[in-house]
């Protein structure tokens, strides 16, 4: 007879076995994405364990996604079926842990359009200036 799972309640219970590895209890303190989309947790006690795993989805025509806002799309018949795999594969891009995204906008021609744009207003007020005192002149005659 295996008394194992016996208890001394006059009611149904449960019995949990547990089982200890023999690390102590840790806290999750760091999460960190490597390149193939595999999510790692870090803890306080030294360990580390994998959570979880980030997938990539393609569209051939991205955009014939419907918005619903909030950065929220989904697909639609002009979209196309999703392709959806694992970062790096199947002409999907891979994944960057802990990178800031860079600015999509070229700052040497944004500039350039700051300085045009700038001139363009001073031209603007001198032929206001100009317009001004021409009418200042008629009106003293």
């Amino acid at each position: 007879l295996n008394f194992a799972g016996s208890t001394n309640y006059n009611a149904t219970s449960v019995v949990n076995s547990l089982t200890t590895d023999g690390s102590s209890v840790g806290q999750l303190s760091n999460l960190s994405i490597d390149p193939s989309g595999v999510v790692f947790g870090r803890y306080t006690n030294g360990q580390s364990a994998k959570l979880g795993l980030i997938t990539l989805t393609n569209f051939k025509a991205p955009q014939g996604l419907q918005r619903l806002g909030n950065n929220y799309f989904v697909p639609t018949y002009a979209s196309g079926q999703p392709l959806t795999g694992q970062p790096g594969g199947g002409g999907l891009g891979v994944l960057q842990s802990s990178a800031v995204e860079q600015s999509n906008v070229d700052l040497s021609s944004q500039l350039v359009n700051l300085i045009v744009a700038q001139q363009a207003y001073q031209a603007n007020a001198q032929t206001i200036k100009t317009q001004n005192q021409v009418v200042q002149t008629l009106l003293s005659l």
